[in-house]
């Protein structure tokens, strides 16, 4: 019986998120039952997009991603995939009536990883939307379930968010990014004078972001807010630990959040959101 299949596909994204990422599985957990599949859906096809690009080092990464691409065609057109993540994504899309515009642009930003790419502020702006800001928009219209009039409102805000989530990936993964994979998505920086004054400009950049996003997700429907806040309180913290670096400790190594700071993030922002959301 099919039902049983798609129940296993949305187990294998399920267990992908809670493999790759703690913080996310946890704000998962936070948003109400019904909506989480959906989530867990559009992380696990993100991820396994983003493992052939960061990670499939051995193997041809662009013949793997034309066919990942090639693939996610045909389960939107089929309406079925035998592979289960890509199953739990197609029939979330077709739940929730998602904008094929941005998957593909996903996908263009994935292709762009597998280029040395000189990024100018275009580019920058360009790679952030299709990598992340789009993710954002995906979940939005879960979050928001068919009222486009709710959607459009909040779309500048789940922009802002997921623009800033990247841009604290890029300050977390430096070193990773720039030693190991060549890449440096800050444009117009000179990865040896990154400097104290640099990092500084990106973070105001960020603190804004996450002022701006804050705004929107105080709006977002009781289904998803205190998830949503949740992830936004992970990054945060996170975000905090890395003003606390000084430049060159960042390119040295990779600034983590422990479960036990975790847990308090999550009690505390519990605390947080029933008195000043509720």
């Amino acid at each position: 019986m099919k039902h049983l299949f798609d129940e296993l596909s949305y187990s294998v994204s399920k267990i992908t998120t809670q493999k790759y990422s703690t913080s996310f599985s946890l704000g998962i957990l936070a948003l109400k039952p019904a909506i989480r599949k959906a989530i867990y859906a559009i992380y696990g096809y993100v991820r396994l997009a983003d493992e052939i690009v960061d990670s499939f080092h051995d193997y041809d990464k662009s013949k793997l991603l034309n066919r990942l691409k090639m693939e996610t065609e045909n389960a939107l057109s089929e309406k079925i995939s035998l592979n289960p993540i890509l199953q739990s994504f197609q029939e979330t899309v077709h739940k929730y009536t998602m904008d094929k515009n941005l998957i593909d642009q996903f996908l263009h930003s994935m292709e762009m990883d597998l280029q040395q790419v000189d990024y100018n502020y275009e580019l920058y702006k360009e790679y952030i939307f299709g990598s992340a800001e789009v993710v954002g928009l995906m979940c939005l219209q879960v979050f928001t379930n068919g009222n486009n009039e709710k959607y459009e409102e909040l779309k500048p805000y789940a922009m802002k968010l997921g623009s800033a989530f990247q841009k604290i990936n890029f300050l977390r993964d430096l070193k990773d990014d720039y030693q190991i994979l060549g890449r440096t998505y800050f444009p117009n920086i000179d990865m040896n004078v990154f400097d104290n004054a640099v990092k500084s400009e990106i973070e105001t950049e960020i603190e804004e972001e996450f002022k701006e996003a804050l705004i929107g997700i105080k709006k977002l429907p009781s289904s998803s807010i205190f998830g949503v806040y949740l992830a936004y309180k992970y990054y945060w913290s996170l975000f905090k630990k890395i003003k606390r670096k000084s430049s060159k400790e960042i390119l040295n190594n990779r600034v983590r959040i422990h479960n036990s700071e975790k847990a308090y993030v999550a009690l505390t922002s519990y605390v947080r959101y029933k008195t000043a959301f509720l």
